[in-house]
């Protein structure tokens, strides 16, 4: 379908009226970079997305036509903007009223702050900013910046509070492997400022890049698992007790509650195979939680992690898992080959292909758990990204474990 796309426009606080519809080539409702682009010419002044307000038609976060808050940072020339488009949004500013759960980068005061504190922390780091701040991708999960300096561009990523603590997390991965993870130049509360990381996505990385990114990102766990006296701070617990207990809750409660008695039933059976992955005999250790190639960078050599905002503490086979679900058959088949021979030779005794075997259905319970974190912790008009997907990875559970 493609995505097109209408902006109510603010300034200083106040309504100035709206812009579009008008179409963008990339179909995420996420990717905001080419929405910004065609507002900066439409209106000649820079402009940054504040969040999502609706969508009508496209699912699975694109497509469909979306309409955005956007905050103009000067003021547009007069007739540049339909003063009362007919649905009354922009004459009626309700999107603009304070929403609790609303994300720091989603208001215009709080987003001037962190940008101004990026500014400042390059500049005390002798990187100051060297021209215009490039806004990549605004949504619930994150806010995305590219900045540039006269030493390459610096990575802003904002994120909410129910997400790990990013620094920390590739603070303790740089301890064994600094190359595994992209250098952090700086951070705050809920922000990091990372170096750029060249090459692309490993989407479509041949299987020795994979195997590498397997191969070291498993030795640096099994380290970690090692270093680690216990719970390391600012990570949420999912060892097995902690993770079955949060399952129970969610299947006990009302947001699931279009499950049949009979799911319910068949999936709390479910949950309680939790323990079987203990006997596997991996260790518990600093987990990615979305581990699939989209989250890892090359430029033909080894390839670096990011975006850790789903880790947690406990069973890596999880991120096995993830991997593998992403992957072609012939890839996903030398995936798992790399991932049960790195776990081998890291933890001499223990059985990973058995655990990618038990973790196959309960990975989507994991997943259903996340998923309802997400939905908890989002203001209502962005709920859309994630609504109805605890349900779904509850049901994609009862599916694989019937198979």
């Amino acid at each position: 379908m493609g995505r097109t796309v209408s902006a109510l426009v603010t300034w200083d606080g106040r309504c100035l009226g709206a812009v579009g519809p008008f179409p963008v080539s990339v179909p995420w409702w996420s990717e905001v970079e080419p929405v910004v682009a065609h507002l900066r010419q439409a209106l000649g002044v820079p402009v940054l997305v504040l969040r999502l307000l609706h969508v009508r038609g496209g699912e699975g976060a694109r497509d469909g036509h979306v309409t955005y808050h956007v905050e103009a940072l000067e003021r547009p020339a007069p007739g540049l903007l339909v003063a009362d488009p007919p649905d009354g949004d922009a004459s009626h500013a309700w999107f603009t009223e304070p929403q609790e759960r609303r994300s720091p980068w989603a208001r215009a005061e709080d987003l001037h702050e962190i940008l101004d504190w990026a500014s400042g922390t390059l500049e005390a780091a002798g990187r100051p900013v060297t021209g215009a701040v490039e806004q990549r991708k605004t949504w619930n999960l994150a806010g995305l910046f590219r900045l540039p300096t006269a030493r390459g561009p610096v990575w802003l990523k904002a994120t909410p509070g129910f997400a790990a603590d990013e620094a920390g997390v590739i603070a303790a991965f740089a301890q064994v492997d600094p190359g595994l993870v992209p250098a952090l130049v700086g951070s705050g509360e809920r922000r990091v400022l990372l170096e750029h990381v060249p090459g692309e996505d490993c989407w479509d990385a041949p299987a020795e890049v994979i195997a590498d990114g397997v191969n070291r990102f498993v030795a640096a766990q099994a380290a970690l698992a090692g270093r680690q006296g216990g719970l390391p701070g600012g990570l949420p617990d999912r060892r097995t007790p902690a993770l079955a207990g949060r399952i129970r809750d969610l299947l006990d409660g009302d947001e699931v509650r279009e499950l049949t008695a009979e799911e319910l039933t068949a999936a709390r059976a479910l949950a309680r195979r939790w323990p079987a992955l203990e006997d596997c005999g991996l260790p518990d250790t600093i987990v990615h939680g979305d581990f699939h190639p989209g989250n890892w960078r090359s430029d033909g050599g080894p390839p670096v992690i990011v975006d850790f905002a789903d880790a947690f503490f406990g069973n890596p086979v999880l991120d096995g898992s993830r991997l593998c679900d992403f992957l072609s058959p012939a890839g996903r088949a030398d995936a798992t080959r790399d991932w049960i021979d790195a776990w081998s030779a890291q933890v001499p005794g223990c059985d990973p292909a058995r655990a990618l075997v038990v973790a196959e259905p309960l990975a989507h319970l994991t997943y259903a758990v996340r998923y309802q974190e997400f939905l908890d912790g989002i203001e209502p008009d962005e709920q859309i990204y994630h609504r109805g997907d605890p349900v779904a990875e509850i049901r994609a559970a009862l599916r694989c474990a019937q198979a």
